[in-house]
This record gives structure tokens, C-alpha cells and sequence, in this order.
């Protein structure tokens, strides 16, 4: 009876130190990835949008069960609200970068993310952020990739487009002095005189502003067959509503931030006319692009916006170098991800270049008709 005792107590403690080896085996590392976008104030929607995409990928690659470095890992997102403010996103970058993330996805503005790619470029971290200035890029730094094309490609493709395809010689251009509105808006002066446009007048406001009617009134005088605006659709929408009330014929054309739901719900029949360049192909024309609107719709509820799919690319692409290099040591996928070469929603082969610029960026012209953003043109990509 007592050895039939020890044979069962041997049994019971064999039985027990088996489980709690098979739970702590099934206990996956948590890996932290920051994120930073405005959450809050009037560019709240961009940075949902691009959230979206982030947490669409991150519970993806979860659903995976990823082994990594000879053990399973969970990849939680770090999110931090940057308010569209360059002060803040510095705060920001540093909390997460005390916080501990293996790598940052983000910032959104360009204003945001070129001071703060500094502090993750001191600390080792890869950043894949949505920014569109060549600045971004153009640092120095080892850690910086782009999510979208640049802007000296979607400016000058834009320029370029106003003169030769709209027969546009006579622009007026406006710009916010972000980063983003004053580089854009840049690159599109460039590219429309070396078309052969003559820029009537160069105004200036800033992100907050909703009234533009002296800046309008004075460019009506000049009788500008466009008017170009770099910034957000927080702005472009009350400037193309001054612009029709005014009775200024030209039509509006501007960038990305633009093309947006946002721009159309709160411009009404203003919005009409109104022409925006976006980074890559039209949704339904990417590679992934099907499978992502069926995913996406399934998991938000809702259509896909504009920054989701190069929100989600970018995280697949953190992911897939970690893999490769079977380590979510920073300093050891880095190298990995600067040689990324894979399919992507976006993109056929989405890689990038040894600043960190993507290789294969197109450009799509789109126009509002009947109260609908459709195409125009695509130029490039892949």
C-alpha cells in the first residue's frame, strides 16, 4: 500500500511539473511596437485610419502563433496620441522608447516624425512612419522607412499632371507651412514651371485656420485657372466652400490629406471638381488590394479609408524581418528589414531603397465627381 502510495505521489508530481512546463512553454513573450498619429483634435480620423491598419496586421501576425528566436512571441501595441504637434511627438517618442518597444510604427505627420525619428535613431529603434517629406529620410540615419511614397515624387508627378494633362497654366498655390503642406506644395511648384505653368501667387496659412477669404479674395483678382493647396482636408474643405462662394471657377487641387471621406462630407457640393494625388494604385487595383477592403470591412465595420493598407504593409514588413532574422533585437533585424523584399497590399515587391524611401511608389490623380473621389490617372508603381 505505502509503495503504491509513492508510485501514485511520483506519478502526481511527474503529472504537475509536466503541466506547468507545458504552460510555460505556451506563455509567449510579449513584444512591444510603438505607435504615435494624431487621436485627438481635427486630424483624429488620420490617425484612426492608420491605426486600423497597424492593429489589422498586429492581430494578424498574433493569430499566427510566431515563433521567434526559438519561442512564441505576442506582438502589443504601444499607441500614444501625438496630437499632430512636433513638441509632443518628441514627448511621446521618448515614453515609448522607455517604455521599451523593439520597434516604432509611426509617426503620421511629418512634422511629428522628423524630430522625433531622431530619438529612435539614438536608440537603435527601426521606424517605419507614414511621413511624406523628403526630410524624413534624407537624415542620415540608419532606422528610417517610409510607409508611402515621398513627396518629391507625388509633387512632381502632381505639377507635372496640372500643366500637361489638366492644360492648368495659370496656378495659384497655398500651403499650411507644416513639413508636409510646404514641402508638397514645394515640390508641385517645381514640377508645374518646369511644365511651363506661371504660379500667379504663393499664400500661406497654418493647420488650425478655417477662414481664407482674404487669401482668396486676393487670389481672385489674379484670375488663377487652379488653385493648389498643401495641407489637410481640415482646411481644404471651408477653402474650396470660400472658394465657390466667392465665385473663383478655378478648382482645387491638393494631396493625399485631401482625399479623404472627411474632405467630401464636409465640403458638400463644393468638394465637386476638386482634384487629389494619392501614393500607389486605387484600393481595388493592388495586389492585396480585394482581400484587404473584405478583411478590413470584416474586423472595423466600415470602408477602408486612405493610410490603412500602407499602415498595414509596414507592419507586416517590421514582422516579417524579425522573422528572418529570428530575433526581435532591434540592432539584429534592422539589417533585415533594410533588404525587405516580399509581396505586399500595396505593392508587388514592397522594398526599399538605402535611404529607406520605397522602391516601387506610384502616384494616382483622383477627381471628385457627383460627390465621389474617382480615378484619373495612375503614374508608376507596381
Amino acid at each position: 500500500m505505502q509503495h503504491t502510495m509513492k508510485q501514485l505521489a511520483g506519478a502526481t508530481l511527474v503529472a504537475a511539473l509536466s503541466l506547468a512546463g507545458t504552460a510555460k512553454a505556451q506563455t509567449a513573450e510579449d513584444v512591444k511596437i510603438g505607435f504615435a498619429g494624431p487621436m485627438t483634435g481635427a486630424q483624429a480620423h488620420y490617425g484612426k485610419d492608420f491605426q486600423n491598419g497597424i492593429t489589422l496586421a498586429v492581430e494578424e501576425m498574433n493569430a499566427t502563433k510566431p515563433m521567434i528566436g526559438g519561442k512564441p512571441v505576442h506582438f502589443v501595441l504601444d499607441s500614444a496620441d501625438d496630437q499632430a504637434d512636433p513638441r509632443t511627438g518628441t514627448t511621446v517618442a521618448q515614453k515609448l522608447v522607455d517604455d521599451g518597444i523593439k520597434g516604432m510604427l509611426g509617426h503620421f505627420n511629418s512634422g511629428t516624425t522628423i524630430p522625433a525619428s531622431r530619438i529612435y535613431a539614438n536608440a537603435g529603434i527601426p521606424e517605419i512612419a507614414m511621413a511624406t517629406a523628403p526630410e524624413y529620410t534624407q537624415q542620415g540615419f540608419k532606422t528610417t522607412f517610409r510607409m508611402m511614397t515621398s513627396d518629391t515624387q507625388q509633387g512632381s508627378v502632381a505639377g507635372t499632371f496640372a500643366v500637361k494633362s489638366l492644360g492648368m497654366k495659370k496656378i495659384a498655390i497655398v500651403d499650411d507651412r507644416t513639413a508636409y503642406g510646404q514641402g508638397l506644395a514645394d515640390q508641385f511648384e517645381k514640377a508645374a514651371k518646369a511644365s511651363g505653368a506661371t504660379i500667379v501667387d504663393r499664400e500661406f496659412t497654418n493647420d488650425k485656420a478655417v477662414d481664407f477669404k482674404s487669401i482668396l479674395t486676393k487670389l481672385k483678382s489674379m484670375q488663377p485657372e487652379l488653385i493648389y493647396y498643401g495641407g489637410a482636408d481640415s482646411q481644404a474643405a471651408p477653402m474650396v466652400k470660400q472658394m465657390k462662394s466667392l465665385g473663383i471657377k478655378a478648382p482645387l487641387m491638393s494631396g493625399e490629406m485631401v482625399h479623404t471621406p472627411t474632405f467630401i462630407q464636409i465640403a458638400g457640393d463644393a468638394a465637386n471638381g476638386t482634384v487629389a494625388s494619392l501614393a500607389g494604385l486605387p484600393l481595388e487595383e493592388m495586389p492585396g488590394g480585394k482581400d484587404y477592403i473584405t478583411k478590413y470591412k470584416k474586423r472595423f465595420g466600415e470602408d477602408v479609408q486612405t493610410y490603412s493598407p500602407y499602415a498595414y504593409d509596414g507592419a507586416m514588413a517590421m514582422f516579417d524581418a524579425m522573422k528572418k532574422a529570428n530575433s526581435t533585437d532591434p540592432a539584429k533585424y534592422l539589417p533585415f528589414l533594410a533588404k525587405t523584399a516580399m509581396p505586399s497590399v500595396t505593392s508587388a515587391s514592397l522594398a526599399y531603397d538605402a535611404k529607406g524611401d520605397l522602391k516601387n511608389g506610384g502616384i494616382t490623380l483622383y477627381k471628385v465627381v457627383d460627390g465621389k473621389w474617382t480615378t484619373l490617372q495612375s503614374v508608376g508603381g507596381k
